[in-house]
């Protein structure tokens, strides 16, 4: 190809692209916004991070407080606090996931099976509703509910001559009062995008499942569950990104001296530490080793799925 040839072909695609830029300009623009605050409240914080590898002062600021590497990470891996904190954060994050990840499929395909219109949609109204509840509101009545005196749960034990355990004072019970509630608080809401990629299946392989005689379960072992798989797996990578980011609001409203034991996590001790205590530093190497934990599970998370399933998020 001669140099003149090249020369008209580069033109060529230099015009395509202000083509191309023009075309998507107005999107550009509408996308602008989002990007700058994405960039002023989740990039540009970042450099916060340096504090963990300080003795941060606020008098000095981050550019002036003494530097002292990877001190702050050993200070909490040597204290009393990092394996209990670790501990119960993995508890309630591993139940969490062993019990939210199954029960939204399982009533998505429930629901998709409702044939009668009227009835199926109070049915999905009745599910989300608790989605709706603010935090605040259900710690106000998970605790009223099972008050070991004159909650709703104690009364219906009375009724069988039983008493119920004073299941907030104990720390081994904590995760069960955390998972289940937010059990029936999320599965409706968790299960709508479920629905959706069921919704999505092609009725074709249905009518050839009824065609060869194939019963309900048949047809949900065989049609519903592969095909949402791709879009459960994604949704696990996701929930395993964020495994040690457990509902910091809620644990720390239902929290009390007595269930300690089991509920202190990484992100109520960073609260304690760093807004209560003052521990700057320390507080900024915990929540940063909390999210470098984080992105090593989702990678490997990710990888594996890849691997396996041939379904990832990159």
């Amino acid at each position: 190809m001669s140099d003149e040839s090249t020369a008209q072909l580069k033109l060529r695609r230099k015009a395509r692209k202000r083509r191309d830029l023009k075309k998507s300009l107005p999107l550009y623009i509408l996308l602008l916004p989002s990007a700058v605050l994405l960039l002023i409240f989740a990039y540009i914080p970042l450099y916060g991070l340096v504090m963990a590898f300080q003795n941060y002062s606020p008098a000095l600021g981050v550019f002036h407080s003494p530097w002292v590497g990877f001190d702050n990470f050993m200070q909490f891996f040597r204290s009393y606090q990092f394996p209990i904190t670790l501990r119960n954060t993995l508890v309630i994050s591993l139940y969490s996931l062993a019990v939210n990840t199954p029960l939204p499929v399982a009533l998505a395909i429930m629901t998709n099976q409702i044939r009668k219109a009227g009835f199926k949609k109070s049915f999905q109204v009745i599910s989300y509703l608790p989605h709706f509840i603010s935090t605040m509101v259900m710690c106000g009545m998970i605790l009223i509910f099972l008050s070991p005196q004159s909650g709703l749960v104690a009364n219906i034990f009375r009724l069988f001559g039983a008493k119920l355990p004073d299941l907030m004072s104990s720390s081994s019970a904590f995760a069960h009062v955390y998972v289940w509630s937010d059990v029936w608080q999320n599965i409706g809401w968790n299960s709508i995008i479920y629905i959706a990629a069921l919704s999505g299946i092609d009725p074709t392989f249905y009518e050839a499942a009824t065609m060869d005689g194939a019963t309900a379960w048949q047809k949900i072992r065989n049609i519903d569950i592969p095909m949402i798989m791709p879009t459960v797996m994604i949704l696990l990578i996701m929930s395993v990104g964020n495994l040690l980011n457990v509902g910091f609001e809620k644990v720390l409203l239902l929290q009390n001296p007595l269930n300690l034991g089991g509920s202190e996590i990484i992100s109520t001790y960073v609260y304690k530490i760093g807004l209560q205590n003052f521990q700057y530093s320390l507080s900024t190497a915990i929540g940063l080793f909390n999210t470098v934990i984080n992105v090593i599970l989702l990678l490997g998370v990710n990888w594996l799925s890849k691997k396996t399933t041939d379904t990832s998020l990159f």
